[in-house]
């Protein structure tokens, strides 16, 4: 018969690329992911590495196995999410990744709330982009990923995942307070066409999204500068070298030199929780769904530095 911890040791080599990488996921040494493939190939009766200049390629009757493994191990997954949910325990450990907002504005009081109603439950969260985390979740790196899209652009949800939704995050957006349109109430994004713009980092889903939605507009993209954190951005626009998109949810302090203006035309970003669905029953998975919700302010921020 097949061990199961086999199988999967020689499914995270063919996911990963190598024996090393492999071992890191499974948080196991080198030298147990080769025996383990070794004791595999005896069970089989079959080679299932071979050399490959420094590193290893799977032979044709590894890629054969690896299909059957991936299958066995869902199977293994959703039989895992069925008894939890027969039991109706919150239990375990859940491997969560979230963008940079979400875990400043959300995963704190998500996390409180957790630990004091399912103390048998462990979260391990990570910062990722969603970009990149949505396939780390089809993976199995990440039981789950806390993820965006706008309004205007929907994300693409791939085949076997589920989302949930967490919340609507509204934007504005954030001017040097010598721009001419700096004390207007609200503006129109076409107003600030050919302004220069500040922008999350190159290939992070919030640029590739100002980059679109500016030539939307038919206004060609001015980005010199590029910042992952919203604080470090809203310093760029205080020193006055350009505007910024800023969303709401876990906002930082505003620095004296910027203005915070609503768009006449809202623009939005909604949050999902996203997660395999063979996991789809855990109880763990609805609980966290259930405290991110609970974590959302009751409230919008104050804008342009006048208390709300």
């Amino acid at each position: 018969m097949l061990d199961l911890e086999r199988l999967r040791a020689l499914h995270s080599v063919a996911t990963y690329g190598s024996v090393s990488a492999a071992a890191d996921v499974l948080h196991v040494t080198t030298s147990a992911v080769s025996q383990q493939l070794a004791k595999l190939e005896r069970e089989t009766g079959q080679k299932l590495l071979e050399r490959n200049g420094r590193g290893v390629r799977l032979t044709d009757a590894a890629e054969l196995l690896v299909a059957h493994a991936e299958r066995i191990l869902s199977l293994v997954e959703q039989a895992q999410a069925d008894l939890e949910a027969h039991r109706g325990s919150v239990v375990g450990q859940l491997a969560v990744a979230a963008f940079p907002t979400a875990i400043r504005g959300l995963m704190p009081a998500a996390l409180h709330g957790l630990r004091g109603d399912h103390p048998d439950l462990r979260v391990l969260l990570r910062e990722e982009d969603p970009m990149r985390s949505m396939p780390l979740v089809l993976r199995g790196d990440y039981d789950m990923a806390v993820v965006q899209d706008w309004n205007n652009e929907p994300l693409p949800l791939p085949e076997g995942l589920h989302k949930g939704v967490i919340c609507e995050d509204v934007a504005d957006v954030a001017l040097p307070d010598a721009h001419d349109l700096a004390g207007r109430d609200t503006i129109d994004l076409k107003e600030l066409a050919g302004d220069p713009w500040i922008s999350s980092s190159q290939d992070s889903i919030c640029c590739d999204w100002l980059i679109r939605t500016l030539r939307a507009i038919d206004s060609e993209p001015n980005i010199d500068h590029m910042a992952y954190e919203f604080a470090t951005q809203l310093s760029l626009v205080a020193a006055g070298l350009g505007n910024a998109i800023l969303p709401r949810l876990g906002r930082c302090d505003v620095p004296p030199g910027v203005a915070v203006v609503p768009l006449s035309a809202p623009l939005a970003r909604r949050v999902y929780a996203v997660w395999r669905e063979e996991a789809a029953r855990r109880p763990a998975i609805r609980a966290v769904v259930a405290a991110l919700r609970a974590a959302v302010p009751a409230g919008p921020p104050a804008i342009a530095g006048i208390p709300g």
